[in-house]
């Protein structure tokens, strides 16, 4: 087992740093800029700077300062990007003892990217990838998109990945809680990178992200409001202590989609009552060969170890029925109590601090939005929180667009909705724009360029 450093008394000692300093002037004059193309990142173990004549994937690309397989199958085809974003490029990475990040031959996890585009804006942007991805993840989806406007962004691989991140940490649980701590101090350290580098403090810090990223998003505004402006999220994971719950969506898939395969009476059915939208029929082979089985047992390996026993995590495509531990046959309600404090103890409130926009595709098939999407929505509306929070559920859309490709006059794409809600979250927290009403958003009008825009 791997050990997880603590990152908490790291992240709350630099937070209180950077709270106890927050004016350029209180600065000294040597720290209001670094020298080109390098600075220091505080609480980093390592950081190695370039200056780019272009930080966007157009640039980054051709010079190594990112990975296309970080973000391969997330892209709808023709999608079209900025670029031409001068300044400088960050990499490096907190102290950790795990080892899942393999980029630049570190072997080392806690990486991250900062990005410091000369023509700022005052702003950052913070993410954490979806999945089990690395920090660079959300260079297309993301990245380009606020680095054209101005922001500065700097993003995580949450600290770990790859399909076995439950070999991380001491308990049940401790690996997705080190996403929390990861994002936390990267936030902290980046705010006051940024601060040296351009001798001031951001006016703005918004975090964006999708899937486990966007979960962090929410856990990020409910927890540490005081370090955000607001934020912007798309499908994002559902931890709650009860039903509906990540860990009882995908087993129910698992069990009643071979039986709809051999045309059993009543299986069809068993699907939409787990929440898988009627219309997304003709993506449920892609999913169960390819998402559902495996993010069921890399997340019930990480929460419920003991489900299995001494296997490491389960039995890819375990017959239902056919012998004890088999994570087709898992039932999150039957399980010990404390998996569910396990549970409890990465779940989500409601209770944001800080205006956030939700996107959530109408026929996702990943993370059903009946039983995602639909309930955080109400768990902010019960919390009191509802006028800090837009909620779109976009017609059509799905869990991701590289499946646009697959089933063009099916699905569409929703990298173009996260941008749209990133620009109207930025006017709505910077200029006091409420942006419209929640609601689901209508399929775009025939000829549409829904690869490239989307309005809300």
């Amino acid at each position: 087992m791997r050990i997880v450093r603590p990152v908490a008394a790291v992240a709350a000692a630099l937070l209180a740093a950077t709270l106890a300093s927050t004016s350029a002037s209180a600065m000294p004059e040597s720290a209001k800029r670094s020298t080109p193309c390098t600075a220091r990142v505080p609480g980093a173990q390592y950081v190695t700077g370039a200056c780019l004549a272009d930080l966007t994937t157009a640039g980054t690309v051709a010079s190594g300062h990112t990975d296309p397989a970080d973000w391969a199958g997330l892209e709808a085809p023709g999608a079209v990007n900025p670029s031409g974003v001068k300044g400088v490029q960050l990499d490096g990475y907190f102290p950790d003892t795990s080892t899942t990040n393999t980029n630049h031959g570190w072997n080392h996890d806690s990486q991250f990217v900062i990005r410091l585009p000369d023509h700022w804006n005052g702003g950052l942007v913070v993410a954490g990838p979806p999945g089990v991805r690395e920090q660079y993840a959300n260079d297309r989806l993301i990245a380009d998109h606020v680095l054209a406007q101005g922001y500065a962004y700097a993003a995580t691989d949450k600290g770990n990945t790859g399909a076995q991140i439950y070999t991380d940490g001491r308990r049940p649980g401790d690996a997705i809680a080190e996403w929390h701590d990861r994002v936390t101090q990267l936030t902290v350290a980046a705010q006051r990178t940024a601060s040296r580098h351009y001798g001031r403090a951001p006016s703005s810090t918004l975090m964006a992200g999708a899937s486990a990223g966007g979960y962090l998003v929410r856990w990020q505004l409910e927890n540490h409001p005081e370090l955000y402006t607001g934020g912007v999220e798309l499908h994002g994971l559902l931890f709650t202590p009860d039903s509906p719950n990540i860990l009882d969506t995908a087993p129910a898939a698992l069990r009643a989609y071979p039986r709809f395969v051999a045309g059993e009476p009543g299986a069809r059915e068993e699907m939409y009552a787990a929440g898988y939208p009627a219309g997304s029929e003709p993506m449920w082979e892609w999913h169960y060969r390819n998402q559902w089985d495996s993010l069921q047992r890399t997340v019930r390996e990480e929460i419920d170890p003991g489900y299995d026993g001494d296997r490491e995590a389960g039995i890819p495509f375990c017959p239902a029925g056919v012998r004890k531990g088999c994570d087709t046959d898992y039932v999150y309600a039957d399980r010990p109590e404390r998996v569910h404090k396990t549970v409890e103890r990465l779940s989500l409130t409601g209770r944001i601090g800080r205006p956030l926009i939700t996107l959530q595709g109408t026929l996702d098939t990943l993370l059903p939005i009946s039983r995602s999407g639909d309930v955080y929505a109400k768990m902010v509306e019960d919390s009191g929180r509802g006028a800090l929070h837009r909620y779109y559920r976009i017609t059509d859309g799905t869990h991701s667009d590289g499946l646009f490709k697959a089933f063009p006059e099916l699905v569409r794409p929703m990298s173009p909705c996260l941008r749209t809600a990133f620009d109207a979250l930025a006017s709505w927290t910077a200029h006091g724009a409420a942006p419209l009403p929640s609601r689901t958003v209508p399929k775009a009008p025939a000829g549409s360029d829904t690869v490239n825009s989307c309005s809300l």
